[in-house]
């Protein structure tokens, strides 16, 4: 895939801080394609995420998406395309080594199939976990779609409002079998509930994902904005940055002895062993082939086998049983 296909990441990538409140605000403004974040969207969040991380004057991160949703994911015409080009492809975009004497593991190895990228998706380097990794507080507004990728930072920010329509979850339960911050939405979510969001492959809605303690505050669409600003205000009035810094590793540390960390290296290796699963009849598997034949039309054919309230699209999920 061509560079210049994708949009630039700093138009549809948005921050802005203001320094008289400490509260910034990161953007994601790709609403055209439900804000799915491409490959230099992420990683601009990663390097956006370290300024915070640094610049006095932020004390409160506020991540949001424009239009109607959160996000639903990943750019995957992205990654299907560099799919099609080969394992190396998807390195050579990811870890931005080009002009290095860097000799690439060969595709058909531990590290060259799959390893090394999925190693890479732990490091908050990669736009993935970073946020995991921030020392100030930060709150995720979602609403619409939180899938995926925006999952991730759902699980990994501080504070989660919710719109009332929201539905969070992963398609990679259902078209994969994991994803890489299972570990901190069972920590988080619960396990029992946790298990049948993996299971079934079924969104969870605001309201149940309230109520199993992953969501901070649920309101009507019409009133979200103001419900993040009322907590954005509150924590940037409560106490010092360096206190808040000082709480922050307290929590991190206690996510490390709960093993959020180890958790990431081991979806990684899950990841990685994705080509030995046997299909056992019709299942949907993501291949070159489904990329190369239309991964949205296949996505749809599968969702419409599962009862409405399992499925992952709106329109989907609007049809009667």
């Amino acid at each position: 895939m061509s560079k210049t296909a994708q949009p630039d990441p700093e138009e549809v990538l948005l921050y802005d801080k203001d320094a008289s409140t400490k509260i910034a605000t990161i953007t994601l403004n790709r609403p055209e394609h439900l804000n799915a974040p491409t490959i230099a969207m992420r990683l601009r969040y990663a390097h956006l995420l370290h300024l915070a991380n640094v610049d006095d004057d932020v004390k409160v991160l506020v991540v949001r998406g424009a239009g109607d949703d959160f996000g639903s994911g990943a750019d995957l015409p992205e990654l299907g395309a560099l799919m099609a080009e080969g394992p190396e492809a998807a390195l050579r975009e990811e870890l931005q080594l080009d002009g290095e004497d860097v000799s690439y593991p060969p595709g058909k190895t531990f590290r060259g199939s799959g390893a090394t990228l999925g190693y890479w998706y732990a490091d908050v380097r990669s736009g993935c976990r970073t946020l995991q990794d921030f020392k100030k507080i930060s709150i995720v507004e979602a609403k619409g779609y939180c899938y995926g990728w925006h999952f991730y930072q759902a699980a990994d920010a501080d504070l989660v409002i919710a719109s009332e329509d929201t539905l969070f979850g992963h398609p990679a339960f259902r078209y994969v079998g994991w994803g890489p911050r299972m570990w901190a939405w069972a920590m988080t979510m619960g396990i029992r509930k946790f298990q049948e969001m993996v299971f079934t492959g079924r969104p969870f809605t605001a309201r149940e994902m309230y109520e199993c303690d992953f969501v901070n505050s649920v309101v009507p669409r019409d009133d979200l904005e103001h419900e993040v600003a009322k907590y954005a205000k509150a924590c940037s009035l409560s106490r010092p940055t360096d206190a808040v810094v000082m709480q922050k590793t307290f929590f991190q540390v206690m996510k490390q002895f709960q093993g959020e960390y180890m958790g990431s290296i081991m979806s990684a290796m899950l990841e990685n062993m994705g080509g030995a699963v046997k299909p056992d009849g019709q299942d949907l598997m993501l291949g070159r082939d489904v990329y190369e034949s239309g991964l949205g039309k296949a996505v749809k054919v599968n969702d419409d086998q599962f009862p409405p309230g399992f499925r992952l699209s709106k329109s989907g999920r609007a049809k009667a049983e």
